[in-house]
């Protein structure tokens, strides 16, 4: 394979030259920047659109996603940081470096849903009816910032030969990104690791996640369902891509994914939150 090439060899498809950044006036623009603009501009606009549908006044979520955006990157680049300390703690400068990648989406999530329950404490908003139009933004813009992943060489998994292998050359991907057991399957006399491409299965899991939530809407049972449904059904899978992944923040002193655990526990703890307030909601007479 050429340097820049990308291919998925069982489908078929081979990408050629495809690059990780553009120059504009002699400034270099990397395309993981670009394209998680996009997700976030296209969430908000999603948001923004669907509380208009409802009923809701879309002003006030365009004024919450400045403060959304703001605090959700830097609540996921401490989240990465953390659990990648070792990679900067003798160059605190480099962790103001995003043009190649480091921010992990459960801490934008985190940042996000703390700020909205501040904003709509302040704003005297419903802060459960503004996070189940919110997440339906937040699921669509991870869906499209997920191939600023593909762009970058990352969060890809380990060996497979199944449809959806993905080839990409030694020398374009990190080296900590290779773990021993896909540098086992490294043929001999070939410049390229064959992979499970996670940042694909994400981002589909994330667009029917999407469709779900927007085909339930219309059925929640109370504000704040929808938000569950994301934090349960976006942790079901994530919790089995994270299995497979290479690139994996683990907690400290262990060989035990936090994000992987942190997936598990939100996906259980939102089908519990979910079961206790529609019990609740019965012996209250309410409708279920």
């Amino acid at each position: 394979m050429d340097l820049w090439d990308i291919a998925f060899p069982n489908m078929g498809i081979y990408l050629r030259n495809v690059p990780k950044s553009f120059s504009v006036f002699g400034f270099e623009i990397a395309l993981y920047g670009v394209i998680i603009g996009i997700g976030v501009v296209a969430g908000i606009m999603m948001a923004a659109r669907w509380a208009k549908v409802t009923g809701q006044d879309p002003e006030v979520y365009w004024d919450f996603a400045i403060y959304a955006v703001i605090f959700s990157i830097i609540g996921a680049r401490i989240y990465y940081v953390i659990f990648e300390w070792d990679n900067y703690k003798n160059n605190l400068l480099s962790i103001l470096n995003l043009r190649e990648g480091g921010l992990a989406i459960y801490g934008g999530v985190i940042a996000a849903f703390t700020t909205l329950f501040i904003y709509a404490k302040l704003k005297k908003q419903n802060a459960f009816r503004m996070a189940d139009t919110g997440v339906l933004g937040l699921i669509l813009g991870q869906a499209i910032g997920r191939w600023g992943n593909f762009t970058n060489r990352e969060v890809f998994g380990e060996y497979t030969n199944n449809i959806f292998a993905m080839r990409l050359p030694i020398d374009v991907v990190r080296s900590i990104d290779i773990s021993d057991s896909l540098a086992e399957h490294i043929v001999e006399g070939t410049n390229y690791i064959q992979v499970h491409p996670t940042f694909l299965y994400e981002s589909l899991w994330n667009l029917g996640l999407l469709i779900i939530m927007l085909l339930y809407y219309k059925h929640k049972k109370f504000e704040g369902e929808i938000a569950l449904l994301y934090l349960g059904g976006y942790g079901l899978g994530r919790a089995w891509i994270e299995g497979i992944r290479t690139d994996q923040l683990f907690i400290p002193g262990t060989q035990i994914p936090v994000s992987q655990v942190l997936a598990i526990v939100l996906f259980v703890g939102s089908l519990l939150c979910d079961l206790i307030i529609r019990m609740n909601r019965k012996k209250k007479g309410k409708e279920i």
